[in-house]
């Protein structure tokens, strides 16, 4: 497995990315994996990691660059930490994300290990929201989209993720956590009832027992059963969408 650090050039700035693929020349069928609210941490790593680990190359951007370099501890509740995560968090804004996605594919189009092509995502929590956008806004680049207990999916704001379905292609996977109040049962009824509709073939399911942040090895949340579960789903869909190497 190979391991690099890459700096993208955006219109507000340089944005860090771990870069990691399996050994050989490749190229390979490529994933952009947008992150927690811990930012580019090494829980990001991991999971990026076991993607590659699979035959595709996994791409993490750090969102938080505009902040400088920024990494939470999702489980900590202590005053200045919630206070971070809360000025972080709400330092992105929807489109802010996806000119740094537009700046992202641009580079990986002259990466000589990316694949052109289809290609897929992951996100978790508030990257699970990106993760919709960005099948929407780069319709037919992303062909495999997945999302993973994400919040803001549904809101009465102009730029909602829902509002894009219509634009999507390929295959949608959304993982839900049973017990999360930040993304409650009734609006997972809802945002299944309009994935149904959307052009992309698409998955809403609700693992049993689940906590918001359920799929992170070492967090307290950690449910081994939903995370395995996940990564089924979702690695199926990558077979399916994407091949792992040309």
């Amino acid at each position: 497995m190979q391991e690099r650090l890459e700096f993208i050039e955006t219109p507000e700035g340089r944005m860090e990315a771990y870069f990691v693929r399996p050994d050989g020349k490749g190229p390979f069928a490529s994933v952009i994996m947008y992150q927690n609210v811990g930012g580019l941490s090494e829980s990001m790593r991991v999971m990026a990691r076991r993607v590659a680990a699979e035959g595709y190359c996994c791409v993490v951007p750090d969102l938080y660059y505009r902040l400088g370099k920024i990494v939470i501890d999702a489980d900590s509740t202590a005053e200045p930490v919630l206070a971070i995560r809360k000025a972080a968090i709400s330092s992105l804004k929807n489109g802010m994300v996806m000119a740094d996605t537009r700046a992202l594919l641009d580079f990986m189009s002259v990466d000589p290990f990316v694949r052109s092509g289809p290609k897929g995502t992951v996100g978790y929590c508030m990257g699970g929201r990106f993760s919709i956008l960005a099948a929407g806004h780069f319709s037919g680049e992303f062909m495999a989209t997945a999302s993973l207990f994400g919040v803001g999916l549904l809101t009465e704001a102009e730029d909602s993720p829902h509002l894009v379905l219509d634009r999507c292609q390929g295959e949608i996977y959304c993982g839900f956590a049973e017990h999360d109040p930040t993304v409650p049962p009734a609006l997972v009824e809802r945002f299944s009832e309009l994935l149904r509709k959307c052009p992309a073939s698409s998955l809403a399911e609700t693992h049993p027992g689940s906590h918001h942040g359920y799929a992170f090895p070492g967090r307290i949340v950690y449910h081994k059963v939903a995370s395995e579960k996940s990564w089924e789903r979702i690695f199926a869909m990558f077979s399916r969408q994407l091949s792992p190497q040309g």
